[in-house]
């Protein structure tokens, strides 16, 4: 595994003051930030930002994005994290989608969708977790029937995020069945309309009473030929190269950044030796971790895919957030109150109820270290 350190340059300087600057002037004083992926849905902010450009900025400027490096779509996206911004609208589809497209897509595909994501008018949710597989996408049940100009796909979809809200999902399915034991073999990427007949979705109360995960049921979908992603049978080798894009990001570690600045808030000059030894353990972590992940941001930048690589990024980014929260709750000290005065109050309530998600959503620890750790062993030889 490799991590070159990756500075930024005066343009990418310049674009972070930017984006910081339009974000001061249009998040309002009270604004309360969200925790990192589970950000609000706010379809005028995904649109505010499309019209600065901010969407899709690696789309080619010819499918109406910017055309725009890796890196400094990492910036933007940094600079929107880091102030909890209301950004799940058009998250999925600008992280992961629009790659896959780009990468797999036919050309009526990326005409079609890619000018409309880049506008921030066209969202995403992803299928591939399902009940009792756990993180195991290689047992997924969901299966496609080829029918007369198409696909009738039936199976169910959980911890489907805003696919209440979202116009389409890209669902992981088998589309024949596995040969020779291989259990990643017949599997494909279908783009399902979330409006189609017999989609139901149904919201997932969480412990915090939010709802914006799903279950999502498919009953004989018609899915027509040219709403198949890449190729037929190719679905868990597409999956796989997605996953640098979705598991590498600011999204991995930022989450309870707003946590932190509340704390320092209220603690920042605090002389207590204790609480002054945990601050500056958190800073010095969140830079090396920003480090590792802005590293696989430039690999990829280059063409490169490093997965291996944005595995060990995502395992520590957010093991990091859970231990985060554990520390400023320790430190802090006194009972959690989600009613409290201060916004360290409020925030600290929400982590603690949604930190145990942060190391299941995008591949579990063990899944994680397991890849890792076969890349090791391999390297090793």
């Amino acid at each position: 595994m490799i991590f070159d350190p990756t500075p930024l340059s005066p343009a990418e300087e310049e674009l972070r003051a930017e984006v910081r600057a339009w974000l001061a002037d249009v998040l309002p004083d009270d604004f309360r930030p969200g925790l990192g992926l589970g950000s609000r849905h706010d379809p005028e902010f995904t649109r505010a930002l499309a019209q600065r450009g901010w969407v899709g900025m690696s789309i080619p400027t010819e499918y109406g994005g910017a055309g725009a490096s890796t890196v400094r779509r990492f910036v933007v996206i940094e600079e929107l994290l880091a102030a909890g911004a209301p950004i799940a609208a058009h998250w999925i589809a600008e992280r992961q989608t629009a790659p896959a497209l780009l990468r797999f897509g036919t050309e009526e595909q990326r005409r079609w969708f890619l000018p409309r994501i880049a506008a921030g008018e066209c969202w995403f949710s992803l299928g591939m977790s399902e009940p009792d597989a756990g993180s195991d996408l290689a047992s997924v049940r969901t299966t496609a029937t080829p029918v007369d100009g198409g696909w009738r796909v039936t199976g169910t979809k959980v911890w489907t995020t805003n696919a209440h809200l979202n116009h389409f999902a890209v669902v992981l399915c088998r589309t024949s069945p596995q040969g020779d034991g291989d259990r990643h073999a017949g599997l494909s990427q279908l783009i399902v309309d979330l409006g189609a007949d017999g989609v139901q979705v149904s919201p997932i109360p969480l412990i915090d009473g939010e709802e914006h995960v799903n279950e999502v049921v498919l009953d004989g979908v018609f899915v027509p030929d040219e709403r198949v992603l890449g190729e037929v049978g190719q679905g868990w080798a597409q999956v796989t190269a997605e996953l640098a894009h979705e598991r590498s990001g600011p999204d991995r570690y930022l989450s309870v950044l707003g946590l932190y600045r509340a704390f320092l808030a209220v603690h920042g000059r605090d002389p207590d030796a204790v609480r002054a030894a945990a601050i500056g353990r958190i800073g010095a972590q969140l830079w090396a971790i920003r480090q590792l992940s802005l590293a696989v941001a430039r690999s990829l930048e280059q063409g490169e895919a490093p997965a291996v690589e944005a595995s060990l990024v995502k395992d520590v980014g957010t093991t990091f957030e859970q231990q985060v929260v554990e520390t400023l709750r320790d430190v802090a000290g006194g009972e959690i109150d989600p009613g409290g005065p201060t916004m360290f109050d409020r925030l600290l309530a929400e982590c603690v109820l949604n930190a145990p998600t942060w190391t299941l959503r995008g591949g579990t620890t063990e899944v994680l270290r397991g890849i890792a750790a076969k890349a090791l062993t391999r390297s090793a030889r």
